[in-house]
């Protein structure tokens, strides 16, 4: 009954009893609505999930004045999701025909608790505020996309509002329905498009702008310890990681040049002090130098590899295409691919501040948000763009399969194939997550 020992520890920890409290709060407010029918206008109830609404959507009409430019902007999302669409729906197959030739044991990556994008429950994701606000801000613009163009395509907004299951789970915005059916197809298409276009524009603008923030921070020259090589004097010697080298031998140490310079004069097997700061203690530590690897050096080796806060800016900077916009995307889920990345962008526990000097006030926190403002949008847009109903991506795909089908007279034959393709990505979807178990049983 390990499971049960480890949910009374969460249960007791503070974190346990914040969530604990939350969830009572939430109960009792939804009894009190139901039994009172207290703004019955503004709230409704989809089993536990409690939506606030509002019919007050007038707002969404000011963008009918520039109709044009964003109808222009929704047919190029639609162009969009539909590559984006198509590479991850080949991705789970190929992933899922992969998964039956290698029966991998399951990883936490998918744990019940990892499933659902939720900070603070998902072990990958921080339940930061800024994590919080990220969530928020994915959930408003992805809705008021659909919003916005059910003006701009002449749909009438009934409403729109938030979900609540003790937190934010969703936003929606409500289309009549009858004017939505007789739409024309593209007018639909762009209609559905467009929350998932808001996700990757603000997506990765948002990235971009974290990367641009990054370039602004000041590398610091402080002789900060990044790693320790394995069996190597400071390994030997107990040397803290992510410790502060102060001194050498007595003498002070106030870059890494300088502390280079004191050690160009050893050589192996000399015994040398070592003064460093960690956590606000210092403690000294005697190290006999080993050969650099390979000879590198004449001069002694440590063992110790220090932050460079310009190659860190470097690696970051240049991370801004194709390729480093998929590493941001799974940098969450694989810390160990770089940590310096990792710590840069503001997880808990960061570093960064020892290496990088922060231009301005609250710089790191903004960092913080930018990132995960990035990476939830892209990831909810791509998610959403699966080719299955009810993602709006199957609904696009949908309205495509129609029109093509419609020119041959053969539209009855849509909710066959649009049928098929969700229970595919479904079953596909389910089995990536469930095999793994079942195999190692």
């Amino acid at each position: 009954m390990d499971w049960v020992t480890g949910a009374l520890s969460a249960l007791a920890s503070p974190p346990g009893q914040l969530a604990l409290l939350l969830i009572v709060l939430y109960a009792l407010v939804v009894v009190y609505l139901k039994r009172t029918g207290r703004f019955a206008e503004h709230v409704m109830f989809f089993g536990p999930i409690l939506a606030l609404r509002t019919s007050k959507v007038g707002f969404f009409d000011l963008f009918r004045r520039i109709s044009w430019p964003l109808k222009i902007y929704a047919s190029l999302g639609v162009v969009a999701v539909a590559i984006v669409s198509f590479f991850v729906a080949f991705s789970l197959l190929f992933s899922f025909q992969l998964l039956l030739v290698t029966r991998p044991e399951p990883t936490q990556i998918i744990a019940p608790q990892n499933i659902l994008l939720i900070p603070g429950v998902n072990e990958f994701v921080p339940g930061t505020v800024a994590v919080w606000l990220a969530l928020v801000i994915t959930l408003v613009v992805h809705e008021f996309g659909h919003g916005i163009l059910s003006r701009v395509e002449g749909i009438r907004v009934k409403a729109a509002g938030v979900l609540f299951a003790v937190i934010p789970i969703g936003a929606f915005v409500e289309p009549d329905e009858e004017e939505l059916e007789k739409a024309p197809s593209g007018a639909k298409m762009r209609m559905y498009g467009a929350g998932i276009t808001n996700n990757f524009v603000v997506g990765l603008v948002s990235i971009f702008l974290m990367i641009t923030l990054v370039g602004m921070a000041v590398p610091v020259t402080t002789p900060m310890i990044h790693g320790i090589y394995q069996d190597s004097p400071a390994f030997n010697a107990s040397v803290p990681q992510d410790s502060v080298v102060v001194a050498l031998n007595g003498t002070p140490v106030g870059d890494r040049d300088e502390l280079g310079r004191l050690l160009a004069s050893s050589r192996p097997g000399d015994t040398t002090s070592l003064t460093v700061e960690s956590g606000g203690n210092r403690s000294t530590h005697a190290l006999t130098l080993a050969p650099w690897p390979e000879n590198a050096k004449p001069s002694g080796f440590m063992g110790i590899e220090y932050y460079d806060g310009t190659a860190l800016q470097a690696y970051v900077q240049q991370s801004f295409n194709p390729i480093g916009i998929l590493q941001y995307l799974f940098m969450p889920f694989n810390p160990s691919s770089d940590a310096r990345a990792l710590r840069i962008l503001g997880f808990p526990g960061s570093s960064a501040s020892a290496y990088l000097e922060a231009p301005f006030t609250g710089f790191w926190s903004l960092v913080h948000l930018l990132f995960w403002t990035g990476w939830i949008n892209l990831n909810v847009g791509i998610f959403n763009a699966l080719p299955m109903v009810p993602f709006d991506g199957g609904y696009i795909f949908r309205e495509g399969v129609n029109s093509v089908l419609a020119r041959v007279r053969l539209e009855r034959f849509t909710p066959y194939i649009v049928g098929g393709l969700s229970w595919l990505m479904a079953v596909t979807l389910i089995s990536l997550i469930a095999l793994p178990y079942l195999f190692h049983l």
